[in-house]
């Protein structure tokens, strides 16, 4: 969102809840909904998913504008718009609350998930209406551009997302490799508990860069050759993409920046052969893609790229 307002600076920017301290300052003028308001709607906004459409519908119709350009992964293609203003959405995944809610079910309490799945049926009937007001979508991979054909009969260009491959770079010299790498929010859909199992029995150190609501529960679990780093700045997160033997990736991401990071950087990656994965890596050439999403697979992908000579400047080229 950030690169799209650069692209059109002094444009209003509209969201369902947000939180000022956590976003970069060009994004701080987004004017929220209702739901702003409502207390614990911004700190745990999983909660109020069902009253984010309603919150959508009671906005006033946008009107003096050119074009309206959406970025949506839940609710903000729903934003209404006056007739003959042109909609562009740039979707990173229809709502996965309703079309994929066992990746998201552990963000709810378990006493919580019955109520929350027949709300997720709901939001499928409303989510695949509300495409009807987009014009024309954008997707972030290849992946996603099929979830939107199967969600909403809708085709969708593919426009990957911005890569800080200026930033993210191979070391002049790169240092032997130290450990491999995880690097993602440490929510349930990403699945960081495959990554960390796999490394039980390995001979190499792994090391869990991110923060997130399983942070407690995979460090109680973890081998000792499982490190948590938390949250680390960018030059630090770059240090250790250049000094590790691989990223290790388990989630099916809709696209997947931090794969594209690693390779900007040349170092391979290990990735579960779904999501945006398929765009960005190539098996054998670029890492290794595992066919299977479990901890046996993940651990023989990365037995498998530890025995492998990959050229990093090639990969860096990718």
């Amino acid at each position: 969102m950030e690169q799209i307002l650069e692209e059109f600076p002094g444009s209003p920017l509209l969201t369902t809840v947000v939180e000022q301290d956590a976003i970069p300052e060009l994004l701080r003028p987004a004017r929220p909904s209702l739901l702003q308001h409502v207390p614990g709607a911004v700190s745990h906004h999983e909660w109020f998913i069902p009253a984010m459409p309603l919150a959508w519908a009671a906005r006033r119709p946008i009107k003096g504008v050119d074009v309206v350009v959406s970025s949506s992964h839940a609710c903000a293609k729903a934003v209404r718009i006056e007739p003959g203003i042109p909609h562009l959405c740039y979707c990173h995944t229809p709502m996965r609350y309703a079309w994929h809610f066992d990746m998201e079910a552990g963000r709810f309490p378990a006493p919580l998930r019955p109520a929350a799945w027949v709300a997720a049926r709901t939001l499928r009937h409303w989510d695949r209406r509300t495409a009807g007001n987009v014009t024309r979508f954008v997707a972030n991979s290849s992946a996603v551009a099929e979830r939107i054909r199967q969600s909403y009969g809708r085709p969708a260009d593919i426009v990957h997302p911005p890569v800080r491959t200026d930033f993210f770079t191979p070391a002049v010299r790169r240092p032997d490799p130290q450990h491999f790498l995880s690097v993602g929010r440490l929510v349930s859909y990403k699945r960081p508990d495959l990554v960390v199992e796999a490394f039980r029995g390995l001979p190499f150190e792994l090391v869990v860069v991110g923060e997130g609501h399983l942070l407690s529960r995979l460090r109680a679990g973890a081998p000792k050759n499982v490190r948590f780093a938390g949250a680390v700045d960018d030059v630090e997160l770059r240090e250790l993409y250049r000094s590790a033997q691989g990223l290790v990736f388990a989630g099916e991401e809709d696209f997947g920046i931090a794969m594209a990071e690693a390779l900007a950087c040349g170092t391979p990656v290990v990735a579960f052969a779904r999501g945006g994965a398929v765009d960005i890596v190539e098996d054998g050439v670029t890492g290794v893609l595992v066919a299977d999403q479990t901890a046996e697979a993940m651990r023989a992908g990365v037995e498998r790229a530890a025995a492998t000579a990959f050229d990093h400047e090639l990969i860096h080229s990718r």
